[in-house]
């Protein structure tokens, strides 16, 4: 492990971004956004997020001759202000870079952590009970030291050629000048519009003047803009000591609600030591072999590598390519479901946990749990896990316990520059809105990750290797992922935010491409599919609704509930004519922004 967030570097600097100027309003007010295009072709790099403004910040970058690093810095920065209830410097992630000079892969576990006086009964009533979720997420409690601004640190200290200063510029511009309000972001707004009146700074900052921002309208975030220039100033370190970490440590400890809130809010136990404590941990990438390529994703405290690489590894054996779609999905289903089983026993933060992740990335193992599935029956969840340490063929044996809950929001963002480096990048606050708590005159909302700890175990007579700690990362699903071909260089990068469901999406994606022969872009819009050990599967309605095939695999025993949305993937591919493709969401959170530096013509 090593400290990372104490470097403040000075170098050459990075042009100011391309955005213009938009006067905030009602009423509307037109302004120059960057075009919003699921999927770009061309040369010298690319970069594919969530959001237009972001991946053109990050394309700015690398115009001005920054590498991916540089530019998946700019770009995580800017979400921050465009995507303040998916990301920010109050969050964290996992990144994963790879290295076109060495042609390695490297990862930063950038998770947040729990108080160092975090136990098993952090979420327990004094009656032992579970606190309900609701109460959980929108407290002090839940709120993690982030790890956000210390993986920027870690990640420009070992790759980066331009300053944190100067890759914040384009972020603190656009928080000082405004971004355009979608219809996302709105209704985003107003889910969390209940919790934001009962916090003053997160209502000032989010309800402007009392009221939902208007579509087209133009929101800006001055706090946030004079805070990156602290810590363009004086580095990532500048969150995790001095005044601003006395003030997240304020705001955690005495949440600040107003007068006659429609909830008690729970106080966190946060401190100044958990704070300048925290550092980045470099892990060693998960990796798998499918269909000829190396497949890297990000090992535990995240269950991404792990999870996406079993269920890889049981789908190995079968041919996908010219399997009809119900063949197709029962296949993915049940690979998905054994998986998610083997993950709720075995994975968790390794400084806690012994985690056989070794165990869990054999196809010895694989073999022994995909002998399971059968053509003719689906499999019942809660389904037991196998053991990865020592392999039983068709082991049914075990005890089941049930996938426990974990919210759905998050961003992902992937990268590349005209040398071949690459980035997959996924930070969060958790869920939607985070705790619902701004930082009073710093202009971002805290996490609330913390909730991504089982409450408690999920079946008493099962280990629950999940459950909080002191100083413990609770466990993710993000699942940032770089597949390299047969000479270690770089064939595609993809990644989601969804909670449990990334590793499905990043699975359904990764098959889509590498088995079914779609173009990137149509993998990542495809209708998705989800099941994670659970009595049901979750069906977007492209697929819910198709009749036929529901019923043919209904007939196999599987069960079925709608979700309106699962994910939202973006990712790059390298094209055998050494162009990059970037691709986004068609329509998923009101679509993706795909670019590249030099578009093909």
């Amino acid at each position: 492990m090593r400290r990372s967030h104490v470097r403040n570097v000075s170098l050459a600097a990075v042009a100011a971004t391309v955005l213009s100027v938009g006067a905030a309003a009602p009423p509307p007010t037109p302004r120059t956004t960057p075009v919003k295009e699921p999927v770009a072709v061309g040369y010298g790099g690319a970069v594919a997020s969530v959001d237009p403004d972001a991946s053109a910040a990050g394309i700015e970058v690398l115009r001005r001759g920054g590498n991916a690093v540089d530019a998946a810095v700019a770009t995580a920065a800017a979400l921050g202000v465009t995507e303040p209830y998916s990301a920010g410097i109050g969050g964290g992630g996992y990144f994963v870079h790879y290295n076109a000079k060495s042609r390695t892969v490297h990862t930063i576990d950038g998770r947040e952590t729990a108080p160092r006086s975090a136990d098993a009964s952090l979420f327990l009533d004094p009656s032992g009970k579970p606190l309900p979720f609701d109460e959980a997420m929108t407290s002090g409690l839940s709120v993690g030291t982030p790890g956000t601004p210390a993986t920027w640190d870690t990640a420009l200290d070992a790759w980066g050629t331009k300053s944190l200063r100067d890759l914040l510029k384009p972020a603190e511009r656009l928080a000082r000048e405004g971004f355009t309000v979608d219809a996302t972001f709105r209704e985003q707004t107003r889910a969390n519009e209940a919790r934001f009146r009962d916090f003053p700074a997160s209502a000032e900052l989010f309800l402007p003047g009392g009221r939902l921002p208007v579509v087209g309208s133009v929101m800006k975030n001055p706090d946030l803009a004079r805070t990156y220039e602290k810590l363009g100033r004086h580095g990532a370190g500048a969150l995790y000591r001095g005044d601003l970490a006395r003030d997240i440590v304020r705001t955690v400890q005495d949440p600040p609600v107003r007068e006659g809130a429609t909830r008690n809010v729970r106080a966190g136990d946060l401190t100044q030591r958990d704070l300048a404590a925290y550092e980045t941990v470099w892990r060693k990438p998960t990796k798998v072999s499918y269909r000829g390529l190396d497949v890297y994703g990000m090992a535990p405290s995240s269950s991404g590598g792990t999870t996406v690489g079993e269920a890889l590894n049981i789908l190995e054996r079968t041919d996908l390519s010219a399997a009809s779609q119900a063949r197709y999905l029962h296949r993915f289903i049940e690979a998905s479901r054994i998986a998610f089983a083997d993950r709720g026993r075995w994975v968790g933060d390794p400084a806690f946990e012994d985690v056989p992740v070794k165990g869990l990335l054999s196809q010895r193992f694989a073999d022994s749990r995909a002998c399971l599935i059968r053509d003719d029956a689906a499999l019942t969840s809660p389904l037991a896990p196998g053991d990865p340490r020592d392999p039983q063929p068709c082991a049914a044996g075990g005890t089941a316990a049930p996938t426990t809950y974990e919210g759905e929001n998050t961003t992902h963002l992937t990268t590349s520059d005209k040398w071949g480096n690459v980035v997959a990048y996924t930070l969060t606050i958790e869920s939607t809105g985070g705790s619902g708590i701004t930082v009073p005159g710093r202009g971002f909302l805290l996490n609330n990750e913390l909730t991504d700890f089982s409450f408690a175990p999920a079946n008493p007579a099962v280990h629950d290797p999940n459950l909080p700690g002191p100083g413990k990362r609770p466990r993710s699903s993000m699942s940032p992922t770089i597949v390299l071909d047969d000479h270690a260089r770089p064939v595609l990068a993809v990644g989601s935010p969804g909670g449990a469901t990334i590793i499905t999406t990043v699975l359904q994606t990764l098959t889509g491409v590498l088995d079914r022969d779609l173009p990137l872009v149509d993998a990542i819009a495809a209708p998705r599919a989800s099941q994670r050990n659970q009595a049901t599967t979750e069906l977007e309605p492209a697929l819910y609704g198709n009749k036929r095939l529901r019923a043919e695999l209904e007939a196999l025993g599987h069960g079925f509930r709608q979700n309106p949305e699962i994910g939202a993937a973006t990712g790059i591919q390298r094209l055998p004519d050494g162009r990059w493709l970037a691709a986004a969401e068609k329509t998923r959170r009101g679509g993706g922004s795909a670019m590249v530096v030099h578009p093909a013509r």
